[in-house]
């Protein structure tokens, strides 16, 4: 792991929270990971089929032609920022600079409203408006779910994402620095892109196995985290570890099932995805009220990332300290 002085590390952190939270995402015109989709979108276009090797290995070289461009631009402009902070000139510019960058790489209140616009049309009986704004969450096709399965993908949706868009990213700036968060971010985006079963079988197995590998940790620990926010919540953390245990590995994700089985639990609700799984078979059937619940949940899991981290840091700091 990297040390890194304190105001290098968490004053930077702490802005970027205030601007997510505040404000949002920026237009993608300014978004490092739209400008990120668009080379992916690019490269895509002249990848081989047909050819499984050749997928394969085209694959694999779209994966470290971007990952690495994403690391090696985020490792170098934290260097370049971290010089202006130790400036007295440029201490300011340094640290915002470093702030709206890595405000980049999370997503935390997009997330939360991304359930809100689910939960309200449901609320009002508008099945159409609610299945439009979950493909906002979600992949797969949204016609022909019911209010209960509109429901149970937006908490399933917020959990999984809660892991990938926020825990992840923060967990790998903690131990590796701006360019750790922006390498695990173009990973996630190219999981996203390429990392599915369809026309190019081969082309995003590379980039789908590294997703995986890169979320073993952070999804375990969300998983966690949900069961300790839901003693926060005043809801079940007996039951959300109990789901947890048994659920976890039901999901065909070797990571998804951490979080969403200990919402499930924490809620004691029936999670499904017709066909693929169910968690919590013995929880009742989810409603829009349990998205706003499950929101909080999340909202909670943030605020304990956070403390965590910085836990680690300065017990980290007081061991340094001491030897």
């Amino acid at each position: 792991m990297m040390n890194r002085p304190e105001a290098n590390h968490w004053t930077p952190l702490a802005l970027a929270l205030g601007y997510d939270w505040l404000l949002g995402e920026p237009p993608n015109a300014l978004h490092p990971v739209a400008w990120l989709g668009q080379l992916v979108t690019t490269l895509e276009q002249h990848a081989p089929y047909d050819a499984p090797r050749a997928e394969l290995l085209y694959g694999a070289g779209i994966t470290v032609l971007t990952v690495g461009v994403a690391a090696g631009v985020g490792y170098g402009l934290e260097r370049r920022l971290q010089a202006l902070q130790r400036s007295v000139a440029g201490a300011s510019v340094g640290t915002i600079g470093l702030a709206m960058l890595l405000k980049t790489t999370f997503a935390a209140r997009t997330l939360i409203r991304a359930g809100t616009a689910v939960q309200r049309p449901l609320e009002a009986g508008d099945l159409n408006a609610a299945r439009q704004a979950l493909r906002a969450l979600v992949s797969r096709d949204t016609a022909q779910l019911d209010p209960s399965q509109l429901a149970a993908a937006a908490i399933e949706s917020l959990a999984e994402n809660t892991s990938d868009s926020f825990v992840a990213p923060l967990l790998y700036y903690h131990c590796f620095g701006l360019g750790g968060a922006c390498a695990y971010r173009a990973v996630n985006t190219l999981d996203a892109m390429l990392g599915y079963h369809g026309r190019y079988e081969f082309l995003g197995k590379v980039p789908a196995r590294l997703d995986d590998a890169l979320n073993w940790l952070p999804a375990r620990l969300t998983g966690l985290l949900i069961v300790a926010a839901a003693s926060l919540a005043g809801a079940r953390p007996r039951l959300a570890w109990r789901v947890l245990r048994n659920d976890h590995a039901r999901t065909a994700s070797p990571n998804a099932g951490y979080p969403m089985s200990a919402i499930a639990g924490a809620l004691d609700i029936c999670l499904e995805k017709v066909g693929h799984y169910r968690l919590h078979t013995a929880g009742r059937p989810p409603t829009p009220a349990d998205i706003q619940h499950a929101a909080r949940l999340v909202s909670l899991t943030f605020g304990l990332t956070v403390i965590g981290l910085r836990l680690h840091w300065m017990c980290r700091r007081s061991n340094d300290a001491r030897s």
